[in-house]
């Protein structure tokens, strides 16, 4: 992938492609493709054909997805993995026809079964039951996972998919009805700063272990993933850390400055008991993360701050 190569980031608005076009941008790739879905539905098979034949890019990105919690995921099960899969199928299928030369596909680590064995290797796909909660989503990222492969082996298509561990950072989805556990907790513990409540109530135990990774570190593992050669198909991208929800929301407490109390309600579901990558093979091509996670979650705070409603 030179400079000057034609890079299309699909959902270059959302978390992951914004950070993919500042990281591209900061290593002096400029010949980027970017169009929001007012201009490009990718649910739209005809319109995605038109594009790619049009503009004929020679690597992309993607990161077009639709996303959310489990509440959003147990409210829209249709919506998760109807637009997920068209998406997918719609993309992956011009690239090939379009002759792309490299695709890489985001994933999730949520395609890996519940109760996997914990570091999970990326070998643990389709080996036990999912997560219920997240089953939708996840089933529509082994599809797109599947389809990588699928092209690959049968028109040799250089495509390859990157499963990174919950993500957070500046441009996060701070919405309580469709956001990820992170940004929900920095949205209710400013709001409840703001009113001076007493308490805040987060869903599940508090118990669940989660890993977390700063979007900007996980755009600089996806441009390592393209520019390398030595990996194909699954890779995951993660900090091998991880971190009660409990402790999270100890941590965001007071990087927020609330000083009430917080409850959890274990009527709510918990999800996944444990989730924690193992990262051997993105290290093993020279990626590290850099950004910590109390320093990720001051710079999302401030993000937050400037941008909320």
């Amino acid at each position: 992938m030179n400079k000057d190569s034609k890079i299309f980031i699909a959902g270059h608005k959302g978390l992951v492609g914004s950070a993919i076009v500042r990281a591209l941008n900061a290593k002096g790739y400029d010949n980027l493709v970017l169009r929001t879905r007012a201009e490009l539905d990718l649910i739209d098979q005809n319109a995605v054909h038109k594009f790619f034949t049009k503009e004929r890019p020679a690597y992309v990105f993607l990161a077009a997805a639709k996303a959310g919690g489990i509440l959003a995921n147990s409210s829209y099960p249709a919506d998760f993995i109807y637009e997920n899969i068209a998406i997918q199928t719609n993309v992956i299928h011009a690239a090939y026809k379009n002759e792309v030369e490299k695709l890489l596909f985001l994933g999730s680590t949520c395609v890996y079964p519940k109760m996997a064995e914990q570091p999970i290797k990326e070998e643990a796909l389709l080996t036990g039951p999912l997560e219920e909660t997240n089953e939708w989503y996840a089933i529509a990222k082994i599809a797109g996972i599947k389809l990588c492969q699928a092209y690959s082996r049968q028109y040799g298509c250089n495509f390859i998919s990157a499963m990174p561990t919950n993500l957070y950072g500046p441009g996060d989805n701070f919405n309580l009805e469709t956001s990820h556990v992170l940004p929900a907790l920095i949205r209710k513990f400013h709001e409840a700063k703001m009113n001076n409540d007493a308490s805040v109530e987060i869903w599940g135990s508090g118990k669940p272990r989660r890993e977390f990774l700063h979007v900007d570190d996980c755009a600089t593992a996806c441009i390592k993933l393209m520019i390398c050669n030595d990996i194909n198909e699954i890779t995951n991208i993660g900090t091998g850390e991880e971190i009660s929800i409990n402790d999270l929301a100890h941590v965001i407490k007071s990087i927020i400055g609330y000083e009430g109390k917080f409850i959890f309600d274990k009527n709510k579901p918990d999800g996944t008991p444990r989730k924690v990558t193992n990262n051997t093979k993105i290290l093993a091509v020279g990626w590290v993360p850099h950004i910590t996670l109390e320093s990720g979650i001051k710079e999302t705070y401030e993000w937050y701050l400037k941008n909320k409603p």
